[in-house]
């Protein structure tokens, strides 16, 4: 029996276990975006291009630090077990978020962010765990909603660390988000059930994959790849621009933070009302489909973005790319997860995460540097036009090696 039967029975548990796990740790990550500049400026960063600066890197740390480490862990995932990984996960981010708290100066910030990163990734390990465990008629549903719980901690961590600063205090704020970390890491020992045999799962690991179809399944596999690159470059592209943006739409400089703030939200809310329903469609229509057309329906939506003339239209369409966008991970998961072996899925998963991760660093510099040297219109239209060209990429390898693997590929 392999691995996925065998823990046939636990999956659903554990989903709602790596929900909550995934949505409470985000939200301890996530909620320092409204202070970081303040924390900055307490650990002795007085000019503002510095704290600027510096708070861009701070940000940036985690996710860097994750895009280099998520293979290793999905590699060690593959060999050790899915469990282990996330209660590393866990674990290693509740101490560094709180050590975070106790920062004496901004190196020290940079530093403790980039070992989170390093040494987290909660949502990434509980992916590679449900993708390696749910069966694969449910696959896409359930990925879905494992997007949606990472989604929700994202939307409402600034929320949080928006008014939990002025009750405990910036420092005493790492040591909230510490404490939530830790209560996802009791959860994950005490409630998550895995059977894996290391004598077979861990094993097969080290063998080569050379079945046959295994070299046609790599051009998909960097196909999807790429694609979740440029879902993340997508969505971030114009996050050092937004603000500038919604000041050219009229708004009084006291209003901008806070609408661009709105404007954001509007899309992590639109992902979140439709990430499981489009899961659950690719389920049933093919993930290449949910993929083929999410791109498309997201680069026509980015095009009007460019033109609007009130920031409530540009909330309207950012909510709108929200929806659109939101089928295309957890369809791509799933697709990776059944075009390799069994063995495999925890590696491949980890560059999935990578490749996430990366979109999530290159956009915002590919973005910015549009902006500062062609304008900020140009940044919507460029994006839209990326993400037109993905769906052809992927159409045309669906077309070109989907009938090579017919018998390991899903449609």
């Amino acid at each position: 029996m392999n691995y996925a039967d065998r823990n046939l029975s636990y999956w659903r548990r554990n989903l709602a276990v790596c929900v909550f796990g995934s949505f409470t740790t985000l939200v301890s990550l996530s909620m320092l975006l409204p202070f970081l500049p303040l924390y900055v400026q307490q650990l002795g960063v007085t000019a503002q291009a510095d704290v600027v600066q510096w708070s861009a890197v701070a940000f940036g740390a985690t996710f860097f630090g994750t895009a280099i480490t998520a293979p290793l862990w999905g590699r060690l995932a593959d060999r050790y077990g899915r469990k282990p990984m996330l209660v590393r996960a866990a674990i290693g981010m509740a101490i560094v978020m709180s050590l975070i708290g106790l920062a004496r100066d901004v190196t020290d910030l940079v530093v403790l962010r980039l070992v989170a990163g390093l040494i987290g990734g909660y949502a990434s390990a509980s992916i590679v765990m449900i993708g390696s465990q749910v069966p694969r008629e449910k696959a896409g549903w359930a990925l879905g909603v494992l997007s949606t719980g990472a989604l929700s901690g994202n939307l409402i961590g600034p929320l949080v660390g928006g008014f939990l600063p002025q009750l405990v205090g910036i420092r005493g704020t790492f040591f909230v988000g510490g404490a939530i970390i830790a209560v996802a890491a009791i959860t994950t020992i005490v409630l998550i059930r895995e059977d894996f045999e290391r004598g077979t799962d861990g094993a097969r690991h080290d063998k080569n994959n050379q079945g046959e179809g295994a070299g046609s399944r790599w051009p998909i596999i960097a196909a999807l790849l790429m694609t979740a690159m440029m879902v993340l470059l997508a969505n971030m592209s114009i996050e050092p621009i937004i603000t500038v943006y919604i000041g050219h739409l009229g708004v009084a400089f006291d209003d901008q933070a806070r609408i661009a703030g709105v404007v954001m939200a509007c899309s992590a809310l639109g992902s979140i009302l439709t990430a499981a329903k489009l899961g659950a469609l690719a389920d049933r229509v093919g993930s290449w489909n949910v993929i083929i057309g999410c791109l498309v329906l997201t680069g026509l939506v980015m095009v009007p973005q460019a033109f609007v003339t009130q920031w409530w239209q540009l909330a309207v369409l950012r909510g709108l790319m929200g929806m659109t966008i939101a089928g295309l991970l957890p369809a791509i998961a799933k697709l990776i997860r059944q075009s390799v072996e069994e063995h495999s899925t925890g590696k491949i998963l980890g560059y999935l995460q990578s490749a996430q991760f990366s979109g999530q660093v290159i956009g915002p510099l590919i973005g910015g540097q549009i902006g500062a040297h062609f304008g900020l219109h140009p940044v919507f239209l460029v994006t839209g036009a990326l993400l037109v060209l993905c769906a052809g990429i992927n159409g045309w390898v669906k077309s070109r090696f989907y009938q090579v693997t017919a018998a390991t590929v899903p449609r």
